[in-house]
């Protein structure tokens, strides 16, 4: 085997050993280790909510009753394993200074998940004034903190509560209306809107590779009675294959007959609402982040390929609702969840020269919890603390985005030729190609069954090559130009079809010479489908060969193009299967049929007066 494909499968593998530990319970381990044996005792108890409906809680209490301690929460679908009150985690907090420093570690089943009583519902709608006996995320954690307060001695009265991924979410929900008892929260790469840029559609392209892999592992609907042990425990899904693009494709290109192999509701549900309907909408946390009395860490990875949205939404909507609340917002150069256990200094051609996970635990995290359970001095984070990929550096910032970053727009020209100076022809120039949905352009050059999150940051030299990709690149950058906050594509296309796609991708040319000679690094990529450019719940077709804006909003960078680097822009029609295929007709793709899907000619314009480009915010230096 060829050392850089047995090196990229080698990466994979231990991309999916991590995130099978942050999605299960962050911190498992079959084995105890010593120091929680020693100094901490468990216990397992079933929590009665309003409803009848028992919560199975798992909680380790500090041995050491010579002070009280407060709560520190986690609720999550993944099981809280190991079970049984003799099996210890190795690790109880989000870094092992939380174990040493004495917490009321409680870790919990949500309703019908593992040992939990009840119904699971994914992504349990929140409701605002629920009735008498009526359920959501925010009254089962509030129970539980009346329960915890009242029957678990030695504590002081305060609560935190955090969660990665999914756990982020339970976090995010249980803050709402807060409990009083409830003082510091840190929702990290929440779900926050599956249909807005979270793990199930971007701009109305769905998610397929990951969708596929979480709705075929997890979530499958139990019948009755718990799900112990966890019920994905050896029985992985077979894809019979390496190449995910090969899998992907020869089962489909239709969603429907992908998702057949699986047989999976859920997975079926979230195929067919294809539109942001009231099935979404009522999913949307976001809307609801009201009443909101405790600090609020929000964190997310720049690099992350499945909630990267989720922070940045939660964030800005928890600021807008809750004036004079402290909020926060931490974004790193990681990957998802990997701020949790990871110790690495680099990520594929970034390096940091530091361990920014551990800082993040240890100078972040750690002092944001002991202020605000334990009155110990105040933590000194500013309003965002984002780290600046490119320079590869902290950044303090009191707003987001900077005030000093002003909007400028990367104009897209004839012959390849990407500036911030607008076209200057009046005719009606473009560049064409042809998309064919039977032969999707990959979102990385070896595409894996398993999401491939190392997309997030992949050379894309192997895409420029294609035919159906196009490509602008700048002049070689004679100074530093720092982009700091979100990314807008501003295009201006036609297609021979009534709908397609267009990726746009941002990209950081690295120089011919140097450690990482013309690696061409994703700095920020989003699929746009066509029919939603005016609205993601009301899709409308294209009219063949009319020239039509597309507009489209990416999520936040924080990159320094370097002097002596380039700044290039890819757009094309596929991004597979990271995204499932258009079949460049309007019709309802999730029943679309195989013989539906059709080639398609498309166009991009750069003159004056159909003007493509890219609007971004360039730091201004002093």
């Amino acid at each position: 085997m060829p050392s850089r494909l047995l090196t990229r499968l080698l990466l994979l593998v231990a991309l999916v050993v991590l995130a099978a530990w942050i999605g299960w319970s962050f911190f498992m381990s079959g084995s105890s280790g010593a120091f929680v044996r020693t100094n901490y005792i468990k216990h397992e108890y079933r929590i009665p909510m309003r409803d009848g409906v028992t919560l199975f809680t798992q909680v380790y209490a500090r041995k050491d009753s010579s002070q009280a301690h407060p709560f520190l929460i986690t609720r999550t679908p993944f099981g809280v394993t190991p079970y049984g009150e003799g099996a210890y985690r190795r690790l109880l907090g989000p870094s092992e200074a939380f174990d040493r420093a004495g917490y009321i570690f409680v870790f919990q089943d949500v309703r019908g998940r593992y040992e939990s009583e009840g119904q699971f519902v994914d992504m349990r709608p929140h409701i605002n004034q629920p009735g008498p006996g009526e359920t959501d995320e925010r009254t089962d954690m509030h129970d539980t903190v009346e329960w915890l307060l009242k029957n678990v001695p030695g504590n002081n009265g305060r609560v935190g509560i955090w969660g990665v991924s999914y756990p982020g979410f339970y976090t995010t929900a249980s803050i709402i209306d807060s409990h009083p008892a409830i003082r510091a929260a840190s929702p990290e790469a929440p779900m926050t809107n599956l249909f807005e840029g979270d793990d199930a559609y971007h701009n109305g392209a769905f998610m397929l590779a990951a969708q596929f892999q979480v709705y075929s592992n997890y979530f499958r609907p139990r019948v009755d009675g718990p799900e112990f042990p966890p019920a994905n425990l050896g029985r992985w899904f077979d894809y019979g294959t390496s190449d995910g693009y090969a899998f992907f494709l020869g089962h489909g290109p239709d969603v429907k007959d992908i998702g057949a192999l699986i047989h999976n509701p859920l997975f079926d549900e979230n195929a067919q609402h294809d539109t942001y309907d009231g099935y979404w909408q009522a999913r949307d946390i976001s809307q609801h982040l009201h009443g909101i009395h405790c600090a609020v860490l929000n964190v997310g990875g720049w690099f992350d390929a499945e909630d990267l949205a989720g922070p940045l939404r939660t964030w800005r909507a928890i600021g807008a609702m809750n004036p004079g609340v402290e909020n926060m917002l931490v974004m790193g150069p990681w990957m998802h969840g990997a701020w949790v256990r990871s110790d690495a200094t680099s990520l594929g051609p970034l390096n940091m020269n530091a361990d920014t996970e551990a800082f993040f635990r240890d100078e972040i995290a750690f002092p944001f919890f002991e202020q605000h359970l334990k009155d110990k001095p105040a933590a000194d984070l500013p309003v965002a603390w984002m780290y600046e990929t490119g320079s590869n550096r902290w950044v303090r910032y009191d707003q987001w985005p900077p005030k000093n970053a002003e909007e400028k727009t990367l104009y897209l020209h004839a012959g390849g030729k990407l500036s911030f100076e607008a076209p200057a022809g009046s005719e009606a120039e473009f560049d064409a190609y042809v998309s064919d949905p039977r032969q999707p352009v990959p979102y990385l050059e070896h595409a894996p069954t398993e999401l491939g999150e190392d997309f997030m940051y992949g050379d894309q030299r192997f895409a420029g090559k294609r035919a159906d990709v196009l490509t602008y690149m700048s002049d070689v950058l004679t100074e530093d130009v720092t982009v700091a906050g979100p990314v807008s594509p501003r295009l201006q296309v036609s297609t021979s079809g009534t709908d397609s796609d267009f990726d746009v991708k941002l990209i950081d040319v690295n120089p011919d010479s140097g450690p990482t000679p013309g690696y061409e690094l994703l700095v920020r990529g989003e699929p746009m489908r066509a029919k939603f450019r005016n609205s993601l719940s009301t899709p409308e077709a294209m009219t063949p060969d009319q020239v039509t804006p597309v507009d489209f909003e990416m999520p936040d960078v924080n990159h320094t193009f370097l002097r002596g680097h380039r700044i290039m822009v890819q757009v094309e029609s596929s991004w597979f299967p990271l995204t499932d295929v258009n079949p460049q007709r309007f019709e309802d793709i999730a029943t679309a049929q195989p013989a539906d899907f059709a080639k398609a000619t498309e166009r991009l314009y750069h003159s004056r007066g159909s003007a493509s480009g890219i609007v971004v915010r360039v730091l201004l230096r002093k």
